[in-house]
């Protein structure tokens, strides 16, 4: 959808009765603020063609619907009701939209916006899920054991202190391990490299930062101790200072979330299920592969 267009002298509302109120009017209506307040309108205008089945493109109907978008809109932004001098700015921005919409699905503009395209699939969707119902109430058993084969969600990992110590120029294998040398031996090495200090880094950070080998020979090191290890930008000097350890997740402490979480992720499946039973309708065709 465009953003609303500017309104020209002609389309401002006039209060016929005070000069000033035109003035205030017109300053009002220069304000940003209306552009964003106005595009909510604008999108009901949207969903208002979307949904007319019956509906003569060549007739607009300004009702009260779009009125009370535009009041609602405006409130949300504004914290007041508009005044009707606004109200009849609002709704001329409304119509203007609704004008250029109506004459961008005639000539076809629609085609190929991924706003409008993802408008619809939203607006199919809901309609796909409103057909699902609701779900019965899962029992305790039933939500426990969907809990146990997700601990890993729930649980609290434990949590890695440790230093790197980031060598300048060479970074070979073999001057990491002259250097993690110098470290243990107390040799004022630090001044070689660059320190880095890293607090409290579960187990899923290490993985991502530095590579599953080197997160777990991390966690199998000795607190204290300088070693040369292998990270996905070359030997770094590591030390590992402390290890906070995990803390099993109490299902009953939780059973409201566990809740929740089982009911998204059923509600997503079936979603899921009720679209690959609808894809059933169409003959799918992939140039160059299976039909």
């Amino acid at each position: 959808m465009s953003s609303p267009l500017p309104l020209s002298a002609a389309q401002q509302p006039v209060d016929r009765h005070s000069a000033s109120a035109r003035h205030t009017l017109a300053g009002w209506l220069k304000e940003p603020l209306l552009h964003f307040v106005v595009f909510g309108a604008a999108l009901f205008a949207a969903d208002h063609l979307l949904l007319a089945k019956n509906d003569d493109p060549r007739t607009i109907l300004v009702g009260a619907a779009v009125d009370q978008e535009a009041r609602e809109t405006f409130k949300a932004s504004r914290g007041q009701d508009p005044t009707p001098a606004q109200l009849v700015a609002l709704r001329q921005v409304w119509l203007d939209n609704e004008v250029l919409y109506r004459e961008g699905i005639a000539l076809k503009v629609d085609r190929g916006d991924q706003t409008i395209r993802d408008r619809v699939i939203f607006k199919a969707l809901n309609v796909v899920e409103s057909n699902l119902g609701g779900l019965k109430q899962p029992d305790a058993k039933t939500l426990r054991a969907w809990f146990e084969a997700r601990r890993e969600k729930y649980d609290e990992p434990s949590r890695y202190d440790f230093q790197e110590a980031v060598l300048n120029g060479d970074s070979s294998e073999a001057a990491a391990t002259a250097f993690v040398n110098e470290l243990n031996r107390g040799a004022g090495g630090e001044v070689k490299a660059g320190l880095r200090v890293f607090k409290g880094r579960p187990h899923s950070n290490l993985v991502q930062s530095y590579g599953a080998e080197f997160a777990k020979t991390l966690e199998a090191m000795p607190p204290g101790e300088w070693r040369a290890l292998l990270t996905r930008e070359g030997w770094r000097a590591m030390r590992l200072e402390s290890v906070l350890p995990g803390k099993p997740a109490s299902f009953e402490n939780l059973v409201g979330v566990v809740t929740q979480d089982w009911t998204d992720a059923t509600m997503a499946e079936k979603r899921t299920q009720a679209v690959r039973e609808l894809s059933k309708k169409y003959k799918i065709v992939v140039p160059g592969g299976a039909s």
